[in-house]
């Protein structure tokens, strides 16, 4: 009998620099580039984890009345052994230069469309990213 894999709720940033590159960033130990943004709290709501998490790992602010939902999407985990990831992911303006905190270990602006010239993880890469792509594709 197959059991279903355990499921972990986060939230996901993705942020474009004036060069249309979006924002990734390194947890330490790991070798995988991932969207900013990690677990709510018991209660909150994700806009509001989002920028709770974005100031604490990048010390940047939200704009959340510009904040745009962009999906919710799922993939295997990077950082949590048979576990999948389920994201609500926002399209979202900061305020401030984002720099490394907490538990990132590095960020770096890729090009939103491969090749990305970093490894990704399957959320961001397989369907982040293209969702990203095609709301800007969109406008």
């Amino acid at each position: 009998m197959q059991h279903a894999a355990a499921t972990i709720d986060i939230v996901a940033a993705v942020v474009f620099d004036p060069d249309g590159r979006v924002l990734v960033v390194r947890k330490h130990g790991s070798d995988t580039f991932i969207q900013p943004g990690g677990k709510p709290e018991p209660g909150e709501a994700p806009l509001a984890a989002l920028a709770r998490e974005l100031e604490e790992e990048l010390g940047v602010t939200v704009d959340l009345a510009r904040a745009v939902l962009l999906g919710r999407f799922e993939a295997w985990a990077v950082h949590e052994a048979g576990h999948r990831v389920r994201a609500h992911a926002f399209l979202v303006t900061i305020t401030g230069t984002p720099r490394p905190q907490a538990e990132i270990a590095e960020l770096a602006w890729v090009p939103l469309r491969p090749p990305h010239g970093r490894r990704l993880a399957p959320l961001s890469a397989d369907h982040i990213l293209p969702a990203a792509a095609n709301a800007v594709a969109a406008t």
